[in-house]
């Protein structure tokens, strides 16, 4: 059953074996991630010279339930612009907002750009 929605940050954090990591591991399976998310955590790999077939095989194993960023997502994703604007949150962010928000989920992530947002998501921060 899915019981929240990973930001790319947190699944980062595993893959990075960044702090915050243990908070995460436990949840994978049991997460959703919007597709624009694994989109993000792709390049920062591919950015880290992480090798193709490494990145392609690490997303299927970490990623649990992965969401396409349908229509309405983006819709919603780009009414959150106003409300976010001033965290400096971007698509990604704002995309995984939508899926947490439309999902009824709290959202695991390690950015604290998002603290005191007030959007109607629990939002658990892992560090």
């Amino acid at each position: 059953m899915t019981d929240v929605v990973l930001d790319s940050s947190a699944i980062l954090a595993v893959v990075l074996e960044e702090p915050g990591r243990d908070l995460v591991v436990g949840r994978l399976f049991q997460a959703q991630t919007c597709s624009v998310n694994i989109t993000e955590v792709v390049t920062k790999m591919l950015d880290r010279g992480v090798a193709i077939f490494d990145v392609e095989e690490t997303v299927s194993e970490l990623c649990g339930q992965i969401i396409d960023f349908d229509r309405d997502l983006a819709i919603q994703a780009g009414l959150l612009r106003d409300a976010t604007r001033h965290k400096g949150l971007s698509l990604g962010d704002r995309a995984c907002l939508a899926l947490a928000m439309r999902e009824r989920l709290p959202i695991m992530t390690a950015d604290r750009a998002w603290a005191d947002l007030d959007l109607g998501v629990e939002v658990v921060f892992i560090r």
